[in-house]
């Protein structure tokens, strides 16, 4: 199904990834009448782990970005699973939350999300601006650098 969302996707040159299996006791989404809820997503590409490290020693802010841009795809590819392969039916991005693997003196959590907002916003428009938490940890898991899941409004 080729919606408006899809050719936004086409005209910026994005791939999506295949949607994730999950790899512990959850389900990679849930929904609640018209709320979807997407477990959070690593930095993984079609089953392969990128960005493996901590943010201020193994990667720098911009490579975060790129990492929390990555969790940002598996979260529209999950998106686009719980909506029949329609993302058009995605009315709104309500809420980011992002995780950072840091060293404790790494402190641009908000600019390493910014990777995944900011893609939020390129494919859905003012539909993708969104209420968000940016924090650190110590450590996520397989050392992934970031990981974000997200509440989604559909129709």
């Amino acid at each position: 199904m080729a919606g408006r969302i899809e050719a936004r996707l086409k005209e910026l040159g994005i791939e999506l990834p295949q949607a994730a299996a999950p790899v512990a006791a959850y389900v990679p989404y849930t929904r609640s009448g018209n709320t979807l809820y997407v477990s959070g997503q690593v930095t993984v590409w079609n089953g392969e782990r990128r960005f493996i490290g901590k943010l201020g020693q193994d990667f720098t802010v911009e490579q975060g970005q790129q990492a929390a841009r990555l969790c940002a795809l598996n979260i529209i590819a999950q998106a686009k699973a719980a909506c029949g392969g329609d993302l058009d039916r995605v009315v709104r991005v309500l809420r980011l939350g992002g995780f950072v693997n840091g060293t404790p003196d790494f402190h641009d959590q908000p600019l390493v999300i910014n990777g995944a907002s900011e893609l939020m916003m390129q494919v859905f428009g003012d539909a993708g601006k969104h209420a968000r938490a940016a924090v650190g940890a110590p450590s996520l898991p397989g050392n992934v650098a970031v990981e974000v899941d997200a509440i989604l409004e559909l129709a």
